[in-house]
C-alpha cells in the first residue's frame, strides 16, 4: 500500500541518512584529533562506528516483524504477506460482502406470498420446480417448504428440462420446461423486467408485498411462469451475534464500515442498520465493489475488503488487504493476502490493532534508537576531546573518568540494550485507540525521552564499574 510504501521509503531514509551523518563525523574525528594532538586509534575508530550507527533499531526491525505475523497467527489468520499484516495499522475503510460475511450465508426460504389473483398452491408449486435443480441454500430450503406445505415433486419428472443458473448480472434462476414454460425466480427488479419484455402484467400489490418482506431484512425472490408473476418468496438470513458492538470498536479507532449487497435498497438498509455498518451498497454488482474500493483509494485510503465467494475474488485482489472468509471459494482465497481460518468478519478488528501495534512499535524503538545515539554523543565525543580542549568538559555532563572508559562504557551499554529491548520488540508496545497527536506526544515522552535517559544512567554506571579495573590495568 502506499502508505506502508512510503512509511519503509521514509524510515530507510532515515536511517541512511543518520549512518551517513554518523560515519562522516567519525572519519572527520581522526585529522580532528591529529590536529589537536589527540591520539585515536584506529580500533577507536571502529568501536565509535559500532556504537553510533543506528545498530538498536536495525537489530529490532526483524523481531517486529516476526512477531507480528505470529500474532496474526494466533488469532487463526494465515497472513500471506507480511506487509498486509502492517498494511491493516493503516486501514482508513472496510468493505464487507453481506452474504455469508456479516450474514450467516444460509438464506431459507421462510414463507410463500402470493399476490392478488394467483392461488398459494400454484406459486408453491412453480417455486419449487424452479429450485428443483437449484444446489443453493435457497433452492433447497425453497424446495423443502414446499415439501412442507403438501407439494411433492419428482425431479425425475424434469431431467430434460433446461436449468437456468443465477448470474449476478441477471439477478435470477429457473427452469425451461418442455411444454415450452419458462419459471425464473430472482430479484423483484429482474423479474419485473422480465415479465415487462414479454408483455405482461405487474400485480398491483407485488411492490407492498416485496418491500413488507424488505423491511424485516429479508430477501424477496420473486417467481413467475412467462409472463405472468405468481408472487415472492421470502428468504430469511441471519446477522451473525456481537457484529454492532465489534463494528462501534472499528469505528472508535477510525474506520468506516461499508456494507456491499445485492439485496435491494430497503433490505440492504435493514441489515445495515441491525449490523450497525457505517454505509452499505444496494444491488452491488462485482464491479461495483471495485469501484467502490478504488473510490475510496482516490481518496488516500487505506482499504480492507472481506469476502467470501468467486464474485469478490477481483475486488479482494484490488483492496490494500484482502481477507478471504476459510468457508469461501478457493478463488476468494487465492485473490486475498490474508484467510480467516475461523470465517469471521470482524476479525479484522484483531488484525487492525496487530497491525498498528507493529507500526506503533517500530515508531516507538525507532524513536528510542535515535534518542539513543544522540546521548551516546555527549558520553563519547566530550571524554575524548577533553584533555586537548578542556573547554569540552562542560559537555562531558556524565563526567565519564576516562576516554577509554567512555568508548568501553558505550560499547558495553550497546551490546546489553538490544538484549534488552529484544522482548519489547518481540511483546510489543501497547495499543490503546487513540488520537495520532496524542499517541505521537505519549511516545515521544516515553521513549524519545526514555531513548535519552538510559544511555546516561546506564553508561555512568559501567563506567563507575570498570574505570576501576582500566586504571589496575593501566589504560
Amino acid at each position: 500500500s502506499r502508505k506502508i510504501s512510503t512509511y519503509y521509503i521514509g524510515l530507510n531514509s532515515l536511517l541512511v541518512s543518520l549512518t551517513i551523518i554518523f560515519l562522516i563525523v567519525i572519519v572527520s574525528l581522526y585529522p580532528l584529533a591529529t590536529y589537536l594532538n589527540v591520539k585515536i586509534p584506529i580500533s577507536t575508530l571502529v568501536a565509535l562506528t559500532v556504537c553510533l550507527i543506528p545498530t538498536t533499531i536495525g537489530a529490532l526491525l526483524s523481531a517486529i516483524g516476526i512477531a507480528g505475523m505470529d500474532r496474526v497467527t494466533r488469532f487463526n489468520v494465515i497472513a500471506l504477506s507480511g506487509k498486509a499484516v502492517e498494511a491493516c495499522g493503516d486501514v482508513d475503510t472496510m468493505i464487507l460482502d453481506k452474504t455469508g460475511t456479516i450474514t450467516f450465508g444460509n438464506r431459507l426460504a421462510s414463507d410463500f406470498i402470493n399476490v392478488d389473483g394467483v392461488d398459494e398452491t400454484d406459486l408453491v408449486k412453480y417455486a419449487c420446480i424452479a429450485s428443483l435443480k437449484d444446489t443453493t441454500p435457497e433452492g433447497k430450503s425453497t424446495v423443502e417448504l414446499a415439501e412442507k406445505m403438501g407439494v411433492t415433486l419428482n425431479i425425475d419428472d424434469y431431467k430434460h428440462a433446461t436449468f437456468i443458473e443465477f448470474t449476478a448480472s441477471s439477478k435470477m434462476s429457473g427452469i425451461d420446461l418442455e411444454d415450452g414454460t419458462k419459471i425464473r425466480k430472482g430479484s423483484g427488479e429482474a423479474i419485473i423486467n422480465y415479465v415487462k419484455n414479454l408483455n405482461g402484467l405487474i400485480p398491483s400489490d407485488l411492490n407492498e408485498k416485496v418491500e413488507s418482506i424488505s423491511k424485516l431484512g429479508g430477501t424477496p425472490l420473486v417467481v413467475c411462469a412467462n409472463d405472468k408473476i405468481l408472487g415472492v418468496i421470502y428468504l430469511k438470513d441471519t446477522v451473525k451475534p456481537g457484529l454492532p458492538e465489534r463494528f462501534d470498536r472499528l469505528r472508535k479507532i477510525g474506520i468506516k464500515t461499508i456494507m456491499c449487497t445485492g439485496d435491494n435498497p430497503l433490505t440492504a438498509a435493514t441489515i445495515a442498520a441491525e449490523a450497525g455498518v457505517d454505509g452499505y451498497i444496494a444491488e452491488c454488482k462485482p464491479e461495483d465493489k471495485i469501484e467502490a474500493i478504488k473510490k475510496e483509494q482516490s481518496l488516500g485510503k487505506i482499504v480492507a475488503m472481506t469476502g467470501d465467494g468467486t464474485n469478490d475474488a477481483p475486488a479482494l485482489a484490488q483492496a490494500n488487504v484482502g481477507i478471504a472468509m476459510n468457508s469461501g471459494t478457493t478463488a476468494a482465497k487465492e485473490a486475498a493476502n490474508m484467510v480467516d481460518l475461523d470465517s469471521d468478519p470482524t476479525k479484522i478488528l484483531e488484525v487492525v490493532e496487530i497491525g498498528k501495534q507493529l507500526l506503533i512499535t517500530r515508531g516507538s524503538l525507532t524513536t528510542f534508537s535515535m534518542a539513543n545515539d544522540i546521548a551516546k554523543y555527549f558520553a563519547i565525543i566530550p571524554a575524548i576531546f577533553t584533555i586537548a580542549i578542556p573547554q569540552m568538559n562542560v559537555l562531558n555532563i556524565m563526567g565519564l573518568s576516562s576516554p577509554s572508559s567512555a568508548i568501553l562504557s558505550a560499547l558495553i551499554f550497546n551490546a546489553i540494550i538490544i538484549p534488552f529491548l529484544i522482548p519489547l520488540a518481540m511483546k510489543g508496545v501497547k495499543y490503546k485507540p487513540m488520537s495520532a497527536s496524542k499517541l505521537l506526544g505519549r511516545n515521544m515522552m516515553i521513549y524519545g525521552l526514555g531513548g535519552v535517559i538510559c544511555p546516561f544512567i546506564g553508561i555512568k554506571l559501567i563506567d563507575i564499574v570498570i574505570s576501576p579495573l582500566l586504571v589496575f590495568l593501566g589504560l
